[in-house]
């Protein structure tokens, strides 16, 4: 049996195999959304078709909304080629629970996937999809990068700059193509929409709004579009906050030999060129979060209980709920464990938990964190903390692997670790200086970007934009010789841009680079300074 439109419609042969089919209209749908589409979504991977998608099929399935959703690819193209236009705009989700039980379910909400190539034929309708005044909002799930428009010195991305200087015609830049869009929307009459961030940082609304405004601001400059349009982003355009919280890792080979067991053909997972990991099924946890800033200037699906725990609620309690997640709770551990995966080893997250030494240092870094971690009302950080490490990190059938989660780690730092030291910085009643996990992880980081593993073997690094930036800095230190640091790491851990602060002024610089020369004095030495810090009682 192969996933499609046509198969989809015998529901009973699916639910005999244990796949959940769609249960609403699929042809009255599509007919609305391509007439009244309501919402568009930009990047269509893993989390969006998991998550995000389904949200929207339990309202059309309980009736609450009768539109999908319209995809928009900013990135990687191939993705629409590979997964979405063979199976006609369809995925299967799997949900693995704690207990290794899968719950399977066939995603059927999303009813376009366009690639938003502006010298492609999809690109002209995009646009006339965001001048129709039906639009509600549009979401991202494009990861940290696609937000950036400058590099870690501050400087324009020369990609920025061409958009920036050739106008809203041809943009070349996942925020630029978001501002071309919305100026389309300014042109048919300055049209109401929310542009809702759903990636995974600290206030990713206000970041999305800074980015879009900069690069608008500099077409009004040029004379490239009108300067109403600032004025139509400040008023018209709504930038809610958003916490997104589900782990939701690349398609796993045991996921996929499940459901051609079943019968499924035509479940292959591919590898873009751009190194996208992408399948016609995604795999996933059970646990999910999902808390939104209420402010949709056109109106909005009533996303109200749509699935388990998804609220709607004020900016202050998105803050707390997100900064709760990202700089304690969840994130930061994830990339502790990812940064000591690699460098230990390790193919699977799950494993890492099995490891004393890395079970302590996560504790660790979650203790540190949740001294500044605000309650947000609606979650409570000390149970959601608990849930991550004892119940969602160790969870054995969850195919995540710290190579995944060690991708961009450059662009986490900041949320995932600046925050927590900036914060201990501003409080009167902590002092940075007294971290110690913390400290310990980002001089593993360091560590990392040497491309050695603890055993000296040479280690495939994760992609990361300052990738060949930050290899200069360390490519001049010697594995075995401590000595050789030197000043070379200065650059690295006195960047704002990076750490929120100067480490070397909060009194971290000098603590971090003696750990990272215990780690590159030789084989091993990686654990045995785990060993020494992590391993060693406090007191």
């Amino acid at each position: 049996m192969r996933l499609n439109r046509e198969t989809i419609k015998d529901r009973a042969a699916w639910e005999k195999i244990g796949v959940r089919p769609p249960y609403f209209d699929l042809d009255e749908v599509e007919k609305n959304t391509k007439e009244q589409p309501k919402w568009v979504h930009f990047g269509g991977g893993n989390i969006f078709r998991g998550f995000v998608a389904a949200v929207l099929q339990n309202l059309l399935e309980e009736g609450k909304e009768d539109t999908g959703i319209n995809v928009i690819e900013l990135f990687d193209y191939e993705v629409i080629d590979k997964v979405y236009k063979p199976y006609d705009n369809l995925s299967i989700a799997v949900t693995i629970k704690p207990d290794g039980d899968f719950e399977k379910r066939i995603i059927a909400s999303v009813m376009e996937a366009l690639k938003g190539d502006p010298s492609h034929p999809d690109w002209e309708r995009a646009k006339e999809i965001f001048r129709n005044p039906s639009l509600q909002l549009a979401s991202l799930t494009i990861t940290e990068k696609g937000y950036n428009i400058e590099d870690q010195a501050g400087n324009l991305f020369p990609q920025v700059m061409e958009d920036m200087k050739n106008g809203p015609v041809s943009p070349q830049t996942s925020m630029g193509k978001v501002a071309a869009l919305l100026y389309e929307r300014f042109k048919a009459g300055r049209l109401p929409i929310a542009l809702l961030s759903l990636d995974n940082f600290s206030r990713n609304g206000e970041k999305l709004y800074s980015s879009v405004k900069r690069i608008s601001e500099e077409w009004v400059k040029n004379g490239l579009v009108e300067k109403d349009f600032i004025d139509y982003l400040e008023k018209d355009v709504a930038f809610p906050w958003s916490m997104i919280d589900k782990i939701v890792p690349g398609p796993s080979e045991f996921i996929k030999e499940h459901l051609e067991k079943l019968g499924i053909g035509g479940m292959e997972i591919f590898v873009t060129s751009k190194r996208t990991h992408i399948a016609p099924f995604v795999n996933m946890e059970w646990a999910q979060y999902l808390v939104i800033e209420d402010s949709f200037p056109n109106g909005r699906p009533k996303l109200e209980g749509a699935d388990r725990n998804v609220f709607l609620t004020d900016r202050e309690t998105v803050e707390k709920a997100e900064r709760m997640k990202v700089t304690t709770c969840l994130n930061p551990l994830h990339t502790a464990l990812a940064i000591f995966g690699c460098l230990l080893g390790y193919k699977k997250i799950a494993d890492e938990m099995k490891d004393p030494l890395l079970k302590k240092l996560v504790e660790g870094v979650g203790e540190e964190g949740i001294k500044v971690a605000v309650d947000p009302g609606i979650i409570n950080p000390r149970e959601f903390l608990n849930e991550v490490i004892n119940i969602r990190l160790p969870n054995p059938y969850l195919p995540d692997t710290p190579q995944r989660i060690a991708t961009d780690t450059s662009q986490k730092m900041p949320i995932r670790f600046g925050e927590t030291i900036k914060a201990y910085h501003e409080r009167p009643d902590l002092d940075p200086r007294n971290l110690k996990y913390i400290p310990l992880v980002i001089a593993g980081w360091c560590r990392y970007l040497m491309g050695i593993d603890d055993e000296g073997r040479e280690m495939q690094l994760s992609p990361d934009p300052l990738l060949e930036n930050l290899r200069s800095y360390v490519s001049k230190i010697k594995f075995g010789d401590p000595e050789s640091t030197d000043d070379h790491l200065k650059p690295i851990l006195s960047s704002q841009q990076l750490f929120r602060v100067n480490l070397y002024e909060v009194g971290l610089g000098e603590k971090i680079e003696e750990l990272f020369k215990k780690m590159i004095t030789g084989p091993r030495a990686v654990r045995k300074t785990l060993e020494e810090v992590v391993g060693r009682e406090d007191g």
